[in-house]
């Protein structure tokens, strides 16, 4: 019983986000959140004892799976129509946008291939963000078999790193059963597909984050509190998503 105040919290915290992201027109991450709110509640609904309080989380659970459905209804209207899309604003020195966070409500099951065209995955920081992304791409529950990645090319003394860091990239991929397809090109778009449909494209691409203070500040191993440079983030959809 004394777990129940917690788990009562940790969904009343959830399902307010849920209830914001979805004010702001967010759905698809309101969706997820829905999702998660509801399911703790009714891990609380499972423990209480008092009937009263069980008809109140019963009608509260119902609510939620209602909003919940109609806003699943709402979204696969805009996908079907090709209208879907939403934006995110990220402020300057925000935080809580690791690409865990950013990427969770597109990252589906039945994702297998993944397309990223950004220039600037050149620098030593750029580089270790596109691993990031990778291993982020490996810890979902999805079973991503291939990855494309079009950047630019580093010039000078730097170019042997980029193709160092990539090359290694593509056998640890190759170990994990993941095929990383590289591409160079000169241009300034920044975009990433998933083969579900989504289609993601961040202002300043991967490389939205700011440089920690130091090796030992707080946010330096840990993205979600890692600080953020301003920028936007717009999502669509799409039915035929388009290759390189």
């Amino acid at each position: 019983m004394t777990q129940i105040p917690g788990m009562e919290t940790s969904a009343i915290s959830v399902l307010k986000r849920a209830v914001e992201l979805d004010q702001s027109s967010r759905f698809q991450e309101s969706l997820v959140c829905y999702q998660e709110g509801i399911q703790l509640l009714m891990d609380v609904l499972k423990a209480v004892k008092d009937d009263s309080k069980k008809v109140h989380y019963r009608q509260k659970i119902k609510s939620y799976m209602d909003r919940a459905e109609q806003i699943k209804v709402h979204v696969s209207q805009l996908k079907e129509e090709g209208k879907y899309h939403e934006q995110i604003r990220i402020a300057e020195d925000a935080t809580g946008y690791s690409y865990e966070v950013l990427f969770r409500p597109y990252v589906t099951e039945g994702l297998t291939e993944v397309w990223v065209e950004d220039p600037y995955i050149r620098h030593i920081h750029q580089l270790y963000n596109f691993l990031r992304f990778c291993e982020m791409l490996l810890k979902a529950s999805c079973k991503v078999k291939r990855i494309h990645l079009l950047t630019s090319q580093e010039e000078g003394d730097n170019s042997s790193q980029q193709a160092s860091a990539l090359s290694e990239l593509k056998q640890s991929l190759q170990s994990q059963d993941v095929c990383l397809d590289l591409q160079y090109s000169t241009f300034h778009d920044r975009e990433i597909r998933f083969d579900n449909g989504w289609i993601i494209k961040i202002g300043r691409g991967l490389d939205y984050f700011k440089k920690p203070k130091g090796r030992f500040s707080i946010g330096y191993c840990d993205y979600d509190l890692r600080q953020c440079q301003e920028t936007t983030v717009d999502i669509f959809h799409s039915k035929h998503t388009k290759t390189l």
